[in-house]
């Protein structure tokens, strides 16, 4: 059993969980995933480290609830246990030895953006972040991103914070800024998000890379459930991954792949609403 040992409320549905996990805190390294599991019925999620911690030998994961699953981690405090945490999963990110790098993080894409940025800073690289909500309530991060960025932009689809509009628009005047060389851009956040990061950077030939999470069931490529095309080859997100070279990410066919059970995920969330009494009839899935 792995306890919970720290919790926090980030923003409106966001949550952090500290959960002591000695072993995958050893191992962990920036751009690597856990799978865990609630209870012995439960489902198995994957979620991105957001932090560790090897002295103290805890994880940091962060998510939203939205779905079944989510909603009943969210339910758990301080003192409770999961009953499955396996990891560190997937490869580890590489990380450059030097120049400038700008990151794009989007919604609760911040949290699995947050580790990456964290190393390039450690390394001695100059790193700019652009982060994103839909609203100021649900930024996440903001501290934790200005500490190791040298510079941190902010954007809300809605204007209550920073720039009004899309981390796209900043990330294009930075393109267009000739007098700044950028080595390499980093992603992550909605599918559409990075779709649109993708499209910008290809013209200029940045390098840019893109963090996958698409349905993912046991995390060993056994399965083949999070299998993505890349290059025009069939990629294991678990295995070969999440980290993509974004130009090369069929975005496409995985915008199709991830609708595939949303008649069931809202199935199992409305049910869990029902039983528990917390609201039912409305899923937050789509």
């Amino acid at each position: 059993m792995f306890k919970i040992v720290k919790k926090r409320d980030l923003a409106d549905v966001s949550k952090l969980m500290e959960v002591e996990a000695p072993l995958v805190a050893r191992k962990a390294q920036p751009g690597q995933f856990i799978i865990l599991r609630i209870h012995e019925n439960g489902e198995r999620i994957p979620l991105t480290i957001a932090d560790s911690d090897k002295e103290k030998g805890t994880i940091t994961i962060i998510f939203q609830e939205v779905g079944k699953t989510t909603k009943e981690l969210g339910a758990l405090e301080e003192g409770d246990s999961l009953r499955d945490f396996v990891g560190p999963l997937g490869q580890a990110m590489e990380l450059p030895t030097s120049g400038r790098v700008i990151a794009v993080g989007g919604g609760v894409g911040i949290a699995p953006i947050y580790p990456k940025v964290k190393a390039f800073h450690q390394a001695g690289m100059e790193v700019i972040s652009i982060i994103g909500a839909r609203t100021a309530d649900l930024l996440i991060l903001e501290d934790e991103m200005r500490a190791v960025s040298k510079e941190l932009h902010i954007c809300t689809d809605d204007g209550t914070k920073g720039h009004h509009g899309f981390v796209s628009d900043i990330l294009q005047g930075m393109l267009d800024d000739k007098s700044q060389k950028i080595d390499e851009i980093i992603a992550v956040g909605p599918l559409p998000m990075m779709r649109v990061v993708a499209n910008q950077t290809k013209p200029y030939g940045i390098k840019t890379v893109v963090s996958l999470n698409p349905i993912m069931v046991d995390g060993t490529g056994m399965c083949g459930c999070c299998r993505v095309s890349v290059g025009g080859e069939t990629k294991f997100t678990c295995v070969d991954g999440p980290v993509f070279d974004a130009h090369q990410v069929d975005f496409e066919e995985l915008t199709r792949r991830g609708q595939m059970y949303l008649p069931e995920e809202k199935e199992a969330l409305d049910k869990y609403k029902e039983e528990c009494g917390c609201g039912g009839g409305n899923s937050e899935i789509g």
